[in-house]
């Protein structure tokens, strides 16, 4: 009898040891229900919203997208220099950068004594125009009283004719130095057109050359966006084609102005403008952008889908994307064909898929730990 006792208490022990589960072994197992099969993730709602994960579905048309880098430059025909065309120095600055101007507003005087010789030679212009009109008048009633010969008329006639050619020119070199009133050694340089200051060369107190750029005027309503394109690409888009332009959270539509007939020969790509509506000051001149211009596909276009880049992660050296399923989500392979403006074009999906953008990282991670702790055991 005793025997027998002893004999069912040796049966019974493995039987209780296997029953016995460690704390460690019955983590091990509770997290493995997250990863049954390879490549899945099992979370519920309430886990997928803590973590901060969105899902979106992808775009079809992908194919016929060109996402490239570009760079916002301030509309060429709404820019002008402004400059004197007499050297001078700078005796007042009425604008400075960023301020809006009018045409027409002084914002800035140059004092020269070029201008003042020119005010003075204009001045004894008139006089002499005045005083040789006034030797015709006179030399017209001499010679209706036959006083004086006609001889001395004819010269009369033509010394007023002189000063008054000569009036004008002295009018039209002050016209053409930007010299209107003021004070007589003094010439105020104007704003050709209506815009902002954008960029200003000059100091109080310096003394600039002829013609030399102290400012530059843009009106900013309207900006132009440069990129370059293949010429295979180039040949895909016309003008007017609308372009996407992306920078952050900023979002803006424009279209294609112009595409050059000519390949720039240090690059070999063809340049390519792009204007766009800045009325609110959205846009800043020397701001790189991404572009997304829909261009002629090629391909099998439904194959192809637009995906955010936040969407995509590398697993096992695979461009892969999680796509949401009933107890969590997939890893997901597909083939990346072209990236920009924060988007992706990829094959591999159907399209009625949802996939996990913002906070993709997360299911990576997790199904990395996952995966390790599997290959542990």
């Amino acid at each position: 009898m005793r025997k027998s006792i002893i004999l069912a208490a040796l049966l019974l022990a493995p039987l209780a040891a296997c029953s016995s589960n460690p704390p460690e072994h019955a983590e091990e197992e509770a997290h493995a229900d997250n990863h049954d099969e390879e490549g899945e993730i099992h979370l519920t709602e309430q886990q997928i919203g803590s973590a901060g994960i969105t899902l979106v579905q992808p775009q079809s048309g992908g194919a016929g997208v060109l996402s490239l880098p570009a760079m916002i430059e301030g509309d060429p025909q709404a820019t002008q220099v402004v400059s004197a065309a007499i050297g001078g120095r700078v005796v007042s600055l009425q604008r400075n950068l960023g301020e809006a101007v009018q045409r027409g507003d002084v914002i800035a005087v140059i004092e020269s004594r070029e201008v003042a010789a020119l005010r003075a030679e204009a001045e004894a212009g008139r006089a002499r125009a005045q005083l040789a009109r006034a030797t015709l008048a006179r030399e017209q009633r001499l010679f209706a009283e036959r006083v004086t010969p006609e001889a001395d008329l004819i010269a009369a006639r033509t010394a007023a004719t002189e000063a008054d050619i000569a009036v004008r020119l002295a009018q039209q070199q002050l016209a053409a130095a930007g010299v209107g009133g003021g004070s007589l050694n003094r010439i105020g340089i104007t704003a050709p057109i209506a815009g902002r200051i954008t960029a200003r060369t000059v100091t109080l107190g310096s003394t600039v050359a002829p013609d030399a750029e102290l400012f530059r005027v843009s009106n900013l309503s309207r900006v132009a966006v440069t990129l370059s394109l293949s010429p295979a690409d180039a040949g895909r888009i016309g003008r007017g084609v609308p372009v996407e332009v992306i920078s952050g959270d900023r979002r803006g539509t424009g279209a294609v102005h112009f595409i050059s007939p000519v390949v720039d020969e240090t690059t070999r790509l063809v340049p390519v403008i792009v204007t766009l509506d800045n009325s609110g000051g959205l846009w800043r001149p020397g701001e790189p952008v991404s572009v997304a211009i829909q261009a002629a596909g090629s391909g099998n276009s439904a194959s192809n889908f637009s995906i955010p880049e936040s969407a995509i992660q590398s697993v096992e050296g695979r461009t892969t994307v999680f796509v949401r399923t009933a107890e969590g989500f997939r890893a997901t392979p597909v083939a990346v064909s072209s990236r920009g403006g924060g988007r992706a074009v990829v094959t591999g999906l159907t399209g009625d898929e949802r996939i996990a953008a913002e906070g993709s990282f997360t299911l990576k991670a997790e199904l990395g730990k996952g995966e390790a702790e599997h290959g542990g055991h």
